[in-house]
């Protein structure tokens, strides 16, 4: 049997509401800090949803040598820049000449980018008159080639991030992006892994970043009923597992992690923060919206993940729930928790740090797996914060309202589950 190559972390970076660093964000997400508030992005005022988790004041040039090259880059791109700047500085790949830059790949979970709504409804308005009949198409045509130019990049095909991130950095091994909904981050770091399993690259950077404060997406997930409505307190809008949720808050961000074979890792000298020791993957095969109502596709790929692993549900010391806050996500993910799990399931710490970033969709899964990855090393785990009337049906010890200490711990379990059945499974452990 071919020996399966280790895959080590050694680097993160992350551009989150909660902070431009990693430090930073796990900081405030101790402190139980919430990042919301309201939209400041566009016009909010007549939505449903009038607040979100947005990223405030980013200076790109503090992580790129030319900022100016991307002017017209979309939001998806600067938040990618400067996660991964930091992940690769943190890894200590910025300038090393030792490095074959062909043998480091970028895989990226990154969706639509917002700055495409103006131009859509612009090019719409213009195609079509009052009667249906097209107007002058090279009319059209000049506004389109306009609105294609500035005042942002429309990142309406999702690769446009991947690509920016590569060129930026010089990364020159294996290139994907992946948009598998809220799951897509998470799938990225899972599916990067196998290539270096398979001796495709020494180091991936992996991960993702995403923004859908816009109204396009603010339109979409009032319509699901999806979001929380609760604009006379939105900074306890976001209530994970309690019985009174109404909804998730949109979020924004980006984050990165340096995948890593194990032994050109340690040939280097690189610090290693975790082993990715488990990946699991499935689909619901069961609607576009609603996850199924037994969790089978959760289930699956929790058990797929700890097979991967070789760890058995009692060595799980803490779960980074995807926890979104909606009423059937967070019953059904701890139904899958229980049958997945076990009996073990209540004795495992488990919490979801939406409830204080919000939800960062596409990016949300790279993001709480740094997460996982630090309260494993630090020994104390974020808290659920706005969790106050429990549920009958969520019965599981959601760490509420405070972070814990809980030192010793060898594996984290984090959930990223999206629209369609996505399922994805990280476990990291501790070398």
């Amino acid at each position: 049997m071919k020996h399966r190559k280790r895959v080590v972390i050694t680097g993160m970076g992350a551009m989150t509401p909660l902070g431009h660093s990693v430090r930073e964000m796990f900081a405030n997400l101790l402190e139980g800090r919430s990042g919301v508030g309201a939209i400041t992005h566009f016009n909010a005022s007549r939505f449903p949803t009038t607040f979100a988790a947005q990223v405030k004041d980013l200076d790109l040039g503090k992580f790129v040598a030319d900022a100016s090259k991307y002017t017209v880059a979309g939001s998806n791109t600067r938040f990618a820049l400067a996660a991964a700047q930091q992940a690769l500085a943190d890894a200590d790949l910025l300038t090393s000449p030792k490095i074959d830059r062909t043998r480091i790949g970028t895989y990226l979970g990154v969706g639509e980018g917002p700055e495409d709504f103006d131009a859509v409804l612009e090019a719409s308005s213009m195609a079509v008159d009052p009667a249906g009949y097209k107007v002058n198409n090279g009319e059209v045509i000049g506004h389109l080639t306009r609105l294609l130019h500035g005042p942002r990049e429309a990142e309406g095909e999702m690769n446009t991030t991947t690509a920016h991130v590569a060129e930026e950095f010089d990364l020159g091994g294996p290139n994907s992006t992946t948009l598998t909904a809220c799951a897509a981050s998470a799938q990225a770091i899972g599916e990067a892994a196998e290539l270096i399993r398979h001796g495709d690259a020494e180091i991936m950077l992996a991960g993702g970043a995403h923004s859908m404060i816009s109204p396009f997406g603010v339109t979409g997930f009032n319509l699901l009923t999806a979001l929380s409505t609760n604009g006379a307190n939105p900074q306890k809008a976001s209530r994970p597992f309690d019985l009174n949720r109404d909804g998730f808050v949109l979020g924004e961000g980006s984050g990165m992690l340096v995948l890593e074979e194990f032994e050109h890792a340690k040939a280097r000298g690189a610090t290693i923060y975790a082993e990715l020791t488990g990946y699991g993957t499935t689909g619901d095969a069961y609607a576009m919206t609603d996850p199924h109502s037994e969790g089978r596709g959760a289930i699956r790929a929790m058990r797929d993940a700890l097979k991967n692993a070789g760890v058995k549900p009692e060595d799980i010391g803490y779960i980074n729930a995807h926890g979104t806050s909606t009423q059937a996500n967070d019953e059904i993910e701890t139904l899958a928790l229980k049958t997945a799990l076990g009996e073990a399931a209540y004795g495992i710490p488990v919490s979801s740090c939406k409830s204080m970033l919000g939800h960062l969709i596409a990016a949300g899964g790279a993001v709480e797996l740094i997460v996982s990855i630090l309260a494993m090393r630090k020994g104390v785990l974020p808290p659920t914060i706005n969790y106050e009337t429990p549920d009958p049906k969520c019965d599981l010890d959601y760490i509420p309202n405070e972070a814990r200490e809980k030192p010793g711990i060898r594996h984290v379990l984090s959930n990223s589950f999206g629209f369609g059945g996505q399922n994805i499974v990280l476990i990291a452990s501790r070398l």
